[in-house]
């Protein structure tokens, strides 16, 4: 197809300041890396012209920039939102205005849209093979801990699932507000109940806090440490990792890319960071992937010749192209990207990565075809037969 396209408005919409700055400001970095990455070379024959905007953390704002982008840039793409309930509050003008998301965060899976595409991990990327590598290492008697909204709660009813299935007991289950530092009752009732594991689906602040506490309960009862009841997350980012310092090591976390991975592709991907971010010292799956989404949309930009969302999507099915994460392949039947997990141990400033599945998983996001049980191999092929599964 004979390309038209010159200059393509798109929006980046990632929150750099608020409760979870510090993933938005990844997300954002890595979108601007790509993004020039992709002006300065022919390669795609196209120019992206970034429409930025900060909604702050405030879901309130989301629905209304994304609205402002499409309205006033003429952009049919946006890339980013952060959280599920900021990514929720944005279908509904994508809807209205034909437009397309490019999502790149992890999430707890149970959506699938057309006007979304996904390059985060959803729960059979994420929470069911690092409980699978999880349980049969330290017990099944699991702690959930999350922030009060849609991310918390799915992945945490996952765990639960999956711990009960194992024949452990949930020790406990708690939330906190967005934001909410005031974490002192989770940690005694954590004493006290003594759990072999701590599910962490906090994020920003909140998880800051919880560590840091997490930590000092460690050190004062080394029966507490790390090593012996660790702290579980699938969405923790090297970002945070070094900024905590000791107060993150120990934990465990699965992301299909850590900073650490050692490829070849990884490798080139840092090398070009070093060239056009200079400041890009801490790079996680949050930046790897959003810099993965732009460069999935030029090529689909590229391939469609249009902007036209319904074309784009199209074209993004016969993309071949090697992320620092590994090839990228977008599964037809659920917008959802083919990912291969990897789990690491948090050191101070940086992951370890102690696991690599070396095989990609399709995505499942609304475990239609994954068993949820550690029994199974997580990376074997799923026979694509349905069960129903009761939600509690």
């Amino acid at each position: 197809m004979t390309s038209s396209l010159q200059t393509v408005p798109v929006g980046v919409l990632f929150s750099t300041s608020g409760p979870y700055a510090a993933l938005g400001r990844e997300g954002l970095a890595g979108a601007m890396l790509a993004i020039a990455e992709i002006n300065a070379d022919d390669q795609y024959g196209l120019k992206l012209a970034a429409q930025v905007r900060d909604p702050r953390g405030s879901t309130e704002q989301y629905a209304a920039m994304a609205a402002d982008i499409v309205g006033t840039t003429g952009a049919r793409h946006i890339l980013g939102c952060t959280t599920s309930w900021s990514r929720k509050e944005v279908i509904p003008v994508l809807e209205k205005s034909a437009t397309m998301l490019w999502y790149s965060c992890p999430y707890e899976g149970f959506e699938a849209h057309d006007q979304v595409i996904y390059l985060g991990a959803c729960p059979n990327q994420h929470i069911l093979p690092l409980l699978a590598f999880a349980l049969p290492r330290f017990g099944t008697n699991g702690y959930l801990v999350g922030s009060n909204y849609i991310w918390g709660w799915e992945t945490n009813r996952i765990a639960r699932d999956i711990i009960e299935a194992a024949g452990g007991p949930v020790a406990g289950e708690r939330y906190v507000p967005l934001g909410d530092v005031d974490i002192g009752r989770i940690i005694e009732e954590i004493r006290t109940k003594r759990p072999a594991f701590v599910v962490n689906t906090l994020i920003g602040p909140s998880s800051y806090a919880f560590l840091a506490a997490y930590h000092a309960l460690g050190q004062a009862d080394q029966t507490f440490s790390q090593d012996v009841r660790p702290v579980l997350s699938c969405n923790f980012a090297e970002s945070e990792v070094a900024q905590l310092g000791a107060v993150a090591a120990g934990q465990y976390a699965i992301s299909p890319y850590f900073q650490s991975l050692a490829t070849p592709e990884n490798r080139r991907f840092l090398d070009t960071a070093k060239q056009f971010a200079p400041d890009a010292v801490h790079i996680s799956a949050f930046f790897a992937q959003a810099y993965a989404a732009v460069h999935l949309l030029a090529a689909g930009l590229a391939g469609a010749g249009t902007d036209a969302t319904d074309a784009v999507r199209e074209a993004t099915k016969f993309v071949s192209m090697t992320a620092p994460f590994g090839p990228i392949e977008i599964d037809d039947a659920t917008n959802h990207a083919v990912l291969t997990p990897r789990i690491a141990r948090a050191v101070v400033g940086g992951f370890d990565i102690v696991s690599d599945m070396e095989t990609a998983i399709r995505p499942d996001p609304y475990l239609a075809y994954s068993p949820v049980a550690v029994a199974s191999d997580p990376a074997a092929p799923s026979p694509r037969v349905s069960h129903l599964r009761v939600i509690k």
